[in-house]
């Protein structure tokens, strides 16, 4: 475990982004985000590299590695941790979230709260360590499910997204709504009220602004823009972290940016030269330390600016 919650545990000899070709990369972006089967990613990667052996081993050193790169373990001494079942009657009914918190927080020492939304696969152990790291910089941060009523993340990337792709989305949204308001109104909590995401999450994180004016900050990491007809009524200040070799996500950017700019919403749209989707998760080789741990100091100071 790292000292400094912002740094990452991966070890030098870990691979990184450039040891793959851009078109392995290409397809596995299009494998994760549901558009290309198993078998699809494996025959394309193999006229890339030759072999479907070569495949599988490009398959095997591309998928997450939560031990190797957890940062802060579950039992570290300044944090708490619980998992809790929230109402969401106009939802699912209920959604489960992993909740932790800086040990002392209390209805005496109220701390910020930070609402943590998960990529396409659910609450899995990387976005748990996520909302450990926030609870290690004073934040209390709470990770919801939307796997919940398909029975919780099922353990594997491969199972989670095929469940993923079983779920109403309209009513997930509805969830995490109920969500971030369990979350504002927390006893030790301070009442105001941040959110960050990733990916899927990071879209989330924009349609949460559009629909919960009390929102005070959002930190999405390379997710979709939110809905253009709902940016006027964003009271959020916005950082927007992009990663310049993501085309799928940022050709979605312009025409929001336009229309945040027309309704004067504090937003920075900031794109990251040379890296991938998903820069900021420290368990794949699309990980980059630089850009992470500047988008991370960034999101911490966002948060302390606006929720403290």
């Amino acid at each position: 475990m790292k000292d400094n919650p912002g740094e990452c545990s991966v070890t030098d000899d870990r691979k990184t982004a450039a040891d793959f070709p851009r078109e392995v990369l290409t397809l596995f972006d299009q494998y994760v985000h549901g558009s290309l089967s198993r078998r699809g990613f494996l025959d394309g990667s193999a006229r890339v590299l030759g072999s479907v052996a070569a495949a599988s081993a490009v398959l095997g050193a591309l998928t997450p590695d939560f031990v190797g790169a957890q940062v802060v373990a579950p039992d570290d001494k300044r944090i708490a941790t619980t998992r809790v079942d929230i109402a969401s009657p106009e939802g699912s009914g209920t959604i489960k979230a992993y909740v932790a918190r800086p040990k002392g927080a209390s209805r005496r020492s109220r701390k910020p709260v930070v609402l943590v939304i998960h990529e396409n696969r659910g609450l899995n152990p990387h976005i748990e360590d996520i909302a450990r790291r926030l609870a290690t910089a004073g934040f209390i941060a709470v990770a919801p499910d939307a796997l919940t009523a398909l029975g919780g993340y099922p353990g594997t990337e491969d199972a989670a997204r095929a469940l993923f792709g079983k779920l109403d989305q309209a009513r997930i949204f509805t969830d995490f709504l109920a969500a971030a308001r369990w979350a504002e109104a927390l006893p030790d909590g301070n009442g105001k009220l941040g959110a960050t995401g990733f990916c899927y999450g990071g879209g989330i994180v924009g349609r949460l602004a559009t629909r919960m004016p009390s929102l005070r900050a959002g930190a999405p990491f390379y997710g979709s823009p939110p809905p253009i007809e709902g940016i006027p009524a964003i009271k959020a200040e916005l950082v927007v972290h992009l990663a310049a070799n993501d085309e799928r996500v940022n050709a979605q950017w312009p025409a929001a940016e336009a229309a945040l700019k027309a309704a004067k919403t504090r937003a920075q749209i900031l794109v990251y030269p040379g890296v991938e989707h998903g820069f900021n998760n420290d368990t794949t080789p699309r990980f980059d330390k630089a850009a992470a741990d500047l988008a991370w100091a960034r999101t911490l100071a966002l948060f302390r600016k606006r929720l403290g």
